[in-house]
């Protein structure tokens, strides 16, 4: 049975084998550096950078900014999520270039007009460019070349690179959204009039706007250098001609006339963050994600709670083992949706508390080994503080107990008929939608970890910038009653899904992963992860490894009423292949099971092969996602 098992799910943990066993795509080995990233010709622009002598920094910035003028579902107007290990220090870093909420930003503006969360679409769903300032202030402080150096591989993709079919389909498919902008139109549609409006796949894509946005930023710098400006000083003098300058001008009017509110003055505040990020030990193996501004930390409660229990023993995928991390998802996700937002409106949030693991071994005790529990909800971390939770009142108002008494010692009463949604093409477009990573690592022992979003397709272009704006305001709540953390401000980030992974062993790099997807990102990673550490797998085995997805949690995008957002609570997405005496099990437990051939985005992910000095690269074999390693 267990030898069928491993056949079925199509991967590896029969004893010694696993080595051997066969992936879709070859696994990635390097030396002296790997890049991988979510579009072929971004991942050469990668290499490209590392052949120019350039560091991981630098050929992050350049994949980075070649998916953004690729349109690999975000935009140069987009945000940038990123951790950095920087091996002169031996620390990880934290890089938060998110955009905020502009002015006039209120929840009282969006309900006047008619909203119940920030739109999915158009220039009200826009926060500030991150991406173009996140690219500068990396380079500028931890890369070693010029930013005309990094962007030449975007400047060649923006003067015209042949188009390849998802993307042209992309803009085909949402043509008709596309038209209400005309600046997008003029960008997306060269074709109008004709039956297909949008470029073919192969045709040559040129993007002139955006060209001369890149050119000007690079002007900029290198002005500055002729000025007998610093490297630093002159990447800052083109961060200050996109944020301050001629292309600030025009992105502000652009965004403006289509119904935007980003002022300049927004544009000239924003500023990216370093941070300290956040992190938990698991197994020996300390596992760094961004602060709870990101959806991050709540991988690392997950993994608080899961060391409770004996994982690799349940056998991968089991229905005791999918249960069981179904259950932990669960408890943290109810925190993730209750507790977190940006902490520089909220410094009083209680993400101590959370990451304590005595609050972890206390939500573990609420688990039931043989039901899911259709009513979890966020817990009450103010103790493991030593403060009381203001929030109390609110969470019993929304019908939550606040019961802390382990499953084994109070009556739980099975819940048959859980609430099952039809999860349509619209639901799981919202669950799923995607973005892309960036992982880089070199010899020196510089490792990058990137998970940037924002603009995607169909993107409101602003002016003449060639910019597609983000849609990102979307991740905001109007209603305190749901997250009182994360209320919509001016000024304030919303709270992203969107989580970059480091992990080290020993103190020094052991994996560099992330994922593309909505709410299933850290759902994806946590899996990843224990594939690696419990069951043994290698890096790429463990990215096309099948995994499940849980939807009993709050939707972070899309779904303009607050039913199309809430927790169906027993629902699980699982592997097309899953055996059928698991789906058994799963049904009695009050599983609704859904069978799909994919359940995760793509995964990249590095690790590091200290025995024989040698870097290892995964990419999952969905998708379209690449890499190169030397």
């Amino acid at each position: 049975m267990r030898k069928l098992w491993c056949v079925l799910i199509g991967t590896l943990i029969c004893g010694s084998s696993i080595h051997a066993q066969a992936t879709q795509k070859p696994p990635l080995h390097g030396r002296h550096w790997m890049a991988i990233t979510g579009k072929p010709l971004a991942a050469q622009a990668g290499a490209m950078v590392f052949g120019k002598g350039g560091n991981a920094v630098d050929a992050a910035c350049a994949m980075l900014a070649a998916t953004c003028t690729m349109w690999d579902v975000l935009s140069w107007g987009g945000e940038t999520q990123a951790l950095i290990y920087n091996p002169k220090t031996g620390k990880v870093i934290a890089i938060n270039a998110m955009g905020v909420a502009p002015t006039g930003a209120t929840p009282e503006f969006f309900k006047s007009k008619g909203y119940n969360f920030p739109p999915e679409y158009g220039p009200l769903a826009a926060t500030t460019p991150g991406t173009p300032g996140g690219i500068c202030y990396m380079l500028a402080e931890y890369g070693t070349l010029s930013l005309k150096e990094v962007l030449a591989p975007a400047m060649q993709l923006a003067a015209g690179y042949p188009i390849e079919a998802q993307t042209a389909n992309q803009m085909e498919s949402n043509k008709a959204r596309i038209k209400e902008w005309p600046y997008s139109k003029k960008v997306f549609l060269p074709h109008l009039g004709q039956q297909r409006e949008a470029p073919e796949a192969g045709e040559i894509f040129v993007q002139n706007d955006l060209l001369q946005t890149l050119t000007k930023m690079v002007e900029a710098e290198q002005q500055a250098l002729r000025q007998k400006k610093s490297r630093k000083q002159a990447i800052y003098a083109a961060y200050d001609r996109f944020y301050k300058g001629d292309i600030a001008k025009e992105f502000v009017r652009g965004a403006q006339e289509q119904g935007g509110l980003i002022t300049m003055e927004d544009l000239a505040r924003w500023k990216p963050i370093e941070e300290e990020p956040l992190k938990t030990a698991y197994k020996g193996i300390d596992v760094y994600k961004l602060q709870q501004w990101t959806q991050g930390p709540m991988l690392l409660q997950a993994l608080n709670i899961l060391e409770n229990f004996d994982l690799k023993g349940m056998g991968y995928n089991s229905a005791q083992y999918i249960h069981t991390l179904y259950q932990a998802m669960n408890l943290a996700f109810a925190d993730r949706d209750f507790y977190y937002g940006d902490p520089a409106f909220s410094p009083q949030q209680p993400i101590k508390g959370l990451l304590d693991k005595r609050y972890a071994k206390q939500r573990a005790a609420l688990i039931n080994p043989m039901r899911n529990d259709p009513k979890i909800g966020p817990g009450d971390p103010y103790p493991f503080e030593g403060r009381t939770n203001p929030y109390l009142n609110l969470l019993r108002g929304r019908g939550f107990s606040m019961d802390t008494t382990p499953v084994r010692n109070r009556s739980v009463v099975p819940v048959h008929d859980a609430t099952s949604a039809i999860l349509n093409d619209a639901y799981m477009d919202r669950y799923l939608r995607g973005t892309t990573t960036v992982e880089a690592a070199d010899s020196a022992g510089w490792v990058v970890s990137i998970t940037p979003s924002g603009g995607w397709l169909p993107a409101t272009i602003a002016g003449n910038t060639g910019v597609g704006m983000s849609q990102r305001m979307q991740s905001f709540v109007l209603d305190s009653s749901l997250n009182p953390f994360n209320v919509v401000a001016p000024g304030k980030r919303p709270r992203v899904t969107l989580t970059p992974s480091l992990a080290l062993k020993g103190g020094k790099p052991f994996l560099s992963f992330a994922v593309q997807g909505g709410d299933t990102q850290d759902q994806n990673l946590l899996q990843f992860f224990l594939n690696m550490v419990e069951f043994g797998m290698t890096v790429q085995q463990a990215t096309e490894a099948a995994n499940f997805n849980s939807n009993q949690l709050w939707l972070s995008l899309g779904g303009e009423k607050t039913a199309d957002r809430q927790p169906v609570p027993g629902s699980i997405i699982v592997q097309e292949q899953t055996p059928p005496w698991v789906l058994a099990e799963l049904r009695k437990m009050g599983y609704r099971p859904t069978m799909q051939p994919r359940t995760s985005g793509p995964i990249n992910a590095i690790y590091f092969d200290w025995k024989h000095g040698t870097l290892w690269g995964g990419s999952s074999n969905h998708g379209e996602d690449y890499g190169i390693g030397w």
